[in-house]
């Protein structure tokens, strides 16, 4: 079974920086794009960021240069660094991973709150 546990989330101000990590298991990155979404009060979730070996890294554009992507294949982790954070960064951040069908996140983990105070 595919299973996605993120940690990670907390409160900081503005220009703060958080880590989140996403612990998989039950597939390989080799094989699945896995990726960032967030969503904030009242919008709806938007992909933040995502890694495939085929497709390679992807960010949205808000998180350009403020945010890397890094996976650890050893521990199956994928890492959201996030430097610069502003407040509309505020959000619950959910890992997920794609499923069968290309480019559809079918598996997703719990969310993590992340809050930036101006």
């Amino acid at each position: 079974d595919v299973q996605l546990q993120a940690s990670g989330g907390g409160s900081v101000q503005t220009g703060g920086s958080l880590r989140l990590s996403c612990a998989a298991s039950g597939f390989s990155f080799d094989d699945y794009a896995i990726g960032w979404f967030r969503q904030a009060p009242g919008k709806e979730r938007e992909l933040v960021s995502c890694f495939s070996t085929v497709g390679g890294t992807y960010f949205e554009d808000s998180v350009k240069g403020r945010f890397t992507l890094s996976t650890d294949n050893a521990k199956n982790t994928l890492n959201l660094q996030m430097t610069s954070l502003k407040p509309e960064d505020t959000a619950v951040y959910y890992c997920a991973v794609e499923g069968v069908v290309v480019g559809r996140f079918d598996y997703w983990g719990q969310g993590t709150q992340v809050t930036v105070s101006s």
